[in-house]
Order: C-alpha cells, then structure tokens, then sequence
C-alpha cells in the first residue's frame, strides 16, 4: 500500500489528454526511468544479438543467448513478485538498475579486451535477466500508486510507451557505434542508461509496499499470487491468451540477425533498424491507447489488435527489402504493443494493490517463460528452415487461437464490453 499520498505531488508541467499522468511528479520519475531502463534493454538486445551471432554464425547460439536472458522470469519473478510486495518497490527497482549497470560495463570491458566468448555471453545474459525478472513486478505494481484511479490506464499505457517507445530510442543510440565505431560502445551505453533509471527512481517520493501475511511462510505468499490468478476467471483467461501471442507472435528477436544477413543483405545495421522500426510502431499505437476511455472500445480493440497481430508477421516475413522489412517491423510493434497494453492494464485493474506485485509476477513468469523458449525453438528452426517461415506460420496459427478465444465466458465479454463486468474481479 502507498506509505505518504494516494494522490502525489503534481509536477511543476501542465500536462493533460493523453498525458495527464505525466502531471504527477513521482509517475513523471518513473516514467523516465522506465524509458532509460527499456532503451538499454531493447540496446542490448541488439548489440549483444549480433555479437553473438558474429562470433558463432549460428542462430541457435543467438536462441540460447535470449533464452538465458528471458528465462529468469521464470525461476526469479515469483520470489521478485513477492518482494514487491515485501519491500519498498522503489528499493527493489534500485537494486536492479544498480545490478544492470554493473553487468553492462563488465560487457563492454570483456568486448574491449577480446575475451567475448558465446558461453561467457550466455552467463552474463543469465545475471541481466534476473535483474530484469525483479525490476519487472515492482515497476507495474508501482505505477497505480502513483496517480489517482482514474487515471491509472493512462499511467499504464505511458509507462507501457515507455518501454516500447523505448524499443526505437535504444537502437537508435547504438547504431552509429554497431556501423562504426565498435559494439563494445553500446554496452558502455547502455550503463549510463541504466544509471539515469537509478536516480530517477532514487528521486521518487511515494513509498509502496504490498500485504503480507507474516503468519504464513515464504513459499505460500509466493504461492498467492498463483492462487489468486487462477482462481480468478478473468484473470486466468487473459493470461494464458497473453501466453500464446507472446510465444508466436513477440518471440522473433533470435530470427532477426540471420533474416537482416540472408534475407534482406543488411547485416548489423538491418537489424538495428528493424528493431527500430518495432519500436516506433509500439510508442505510436500505445499513445493512442493512452487517450481510450470508453471500456467498450478496450474490449474491441483488444480482439482486432489480437487479430492483427497474427497476421502482421507475415509482412517482414515476406519483405525482399529493408523498406518492405521496416514497414513490416512497425506494424508488428504496433498491435503487439496495443495487445500488450491493454492485456497489462486489465490485469492491474482487477488486481487488489496488496497482491499486485505477486499476481505482476505470475504474469511474468508466463510470458517470460513463453518467450524464452520460443525464441530458442526459432532460434534452431532459423538454422535449417527460412525465418521467414517461421514467421508466417507461427502468426497464422495464433489467428487461429484468437478466434478460438471468442468462446471463453470471461474473453467473451471482454471483447463485447470491456472490463465492466469484472471489477472487482472475483475468485471463484
């Protein structure tokens, strides 16, 4: 629970409409921690893809370097989930970003000096994604503390813009370093990115922390959180959906570097601005989402940005150029992002605050997991079938399960009127 205001100090910026949010000083902090913090990761992402994928030739080795980095969420949101509620979530984002600092500069000094060996790669992306995996849960159930209820979808969807928008500023700032000057540089980068997402988050006034029972040991309050999604319908359904888009539609960074090399002829740089271009649909479809009010248009957009979110793979994967790719790469992040955030919004709204940072967690552990296995399956298939095909296939088949979808009670009404029937939501 917040521990000063429910309605903190608003900031000196006239801020209102899609922005209204970004009034509130400490939500204007985070914000901007989120960014930085989402600008390194997206920035890693790439330079650490391509390292790897230069070093080895292989897409698998690039699979298993984003597996190692993605399945910590797995294993470490469940404990990350429950200090989020244990502990001042500003305490747990600062620990993180403190952490990721340190893992990027041992990074870049380890390229500098020549000792960058996949498997080393492979270990550090296991300490970068525990960070994350913590950072995550802590980050979400913080955002509604923040500012008042009312605004608490906008506060989501910026702070989901964030992170996404971040996708575009991220490879934008190492790209002239992977053309040039030398990829070592991106990851000394991306420490100072981290560091600003270290002060913003030291400077943040409101204090918050969930409810634990301390009568009960630490294995059960981790094990609430899974209790309580599935126990809870609504919650239940979105999050397996969530599940599915996220292992066939979002998991495509391992196939990326060999489709910039064989298909397009583009190298590092092709796969720098296809991230980029992701990232770019992603922060303009969110800020259309921030400006949403009506629960009934949510529902609706969530099931046509379902939808469209299986079939825009199929537009890079069939792209002959890097025009064609980019187009295809900013319509993905586009659904993908609205998907996303209208998904996280949901699921924070019919949260209780006091189990927010654990429930926050077991939806972590889901699309983290999802993620990190499919990105290492694409990984292999990329090694001895197209990547493209990969691609269309793997959209082709979550259309399908969006269609399947409508014939869940709790989806179906979600797509007919929004979340109005279920808030509070209800364990069964």
């Amino acid at each position: 629970m917040p521990m000063f205001s429910n309605d903190p100090i608003q900031s000196h910026r006239k801020w209102s409409g899609h922005f209204a949010a970004l009034a509130y000083s400490d939500f204007e902090k985070l914000w901007t921690a989120s960014f930085t913090a989402g600008a390194a990761a997206w920035a890693l992402i790439v330079a650490r893809g391509w390292l790897v994928y230069t070093l080895s030739d292989s897409s698998l080795w690039v699979g298993a370097v984003t597996f190692a980095a993605m399945v910590p969420r797995v294993f470490v949101t469940p404990f990350s989930g429950y200090l989020a509620d244990r502990f001042d979530r500003r305490t747990v984002l600062a620990v993180m970003f403190s952490l990721n600092i340190g893992h990027n500069l041992v990074l870049g000094v380890l390229v500098l000096l020549g000792h960058a060996e996949p498997w080393l790669l492979l270990v550090l992306a296991l300490v970068n994604g525990s960070a994350r995996a913590a950072q995550m849960p802590a980050a979400g159930a913080l955002v509604p503390n923040l500012v008042p209820p009312r605004l608490i979808l906008n506060a989501i969807a910026l702070n989901q813009g964030a992170v996404q928008g971040s996708r575009l500023a991220g490879p934008a700032a190492i790209a002239p370093m992977v053309a040039t000057i030398g990829i070592e540089g991106a990851f000394f980068l991306c420490s100072g990115f981290y560091a600003v997402s270290l002060v913003q988050t030291l400077r943040i006034r409101t204090s918050s922390t969930g409810e634990i029972d301390r009568r009960q040991s630490l294995t059960s309050n981790m094990a609430a959180g899974f209790v309580y999604m599935y126990r809870t319908p609504v919650l239940r359904s979105l999050v397996l959906l969530t599940l599915f888009h996220c292992g066939l539609t979002m998991s495509f960074e391992s196939l990326l570097p060999v489709l910039s090399r064989q298909q397009l002829n583009a190298e590092g740089i092709g796969f720098t601005y296809i991230m980029m271009s992701v990232g770019a649909g992603s922060l303009l479809m969110v800020l259309v989402i921030a400006g949403v009010r009506g629960e009934v248009t949510k529902g609706r957009l969530f099931l046509y940005l379902g939808l469209v979110s299986g079939l825009t793979p199929a537009i890079l994967g069939m792209a002959t150029n890097l025009p064609m790719a980019l187009i295809g790469a900013a319509c993905m992040g586009a659904s993908q992002a609205g998907y996303m955030t209208l998904t996280h919004t949901m699921i924070q709204t019919v949260t209780p605050d006091g189990i927010r940072g654990r429930v926050g967690g077991v939806y972590s552990v889901h699309i983290g997991g999802t993620m990190a296995l499919a990105n290492l399956a694409n990984g292999g298939l990329a090694d001895v079938i197209d990547a493209q095909l990969v691609l269309l296939v793997a959209g082709a088949v979550f259309v399908g399960v969006m269609l399947v979808s409508t014939r869940d009670i709790s989806l179906r009404r979600i797509y007919s009127s929004g979340l109005q029937r279920f808030a509070p939501a209800a364990a069964d």
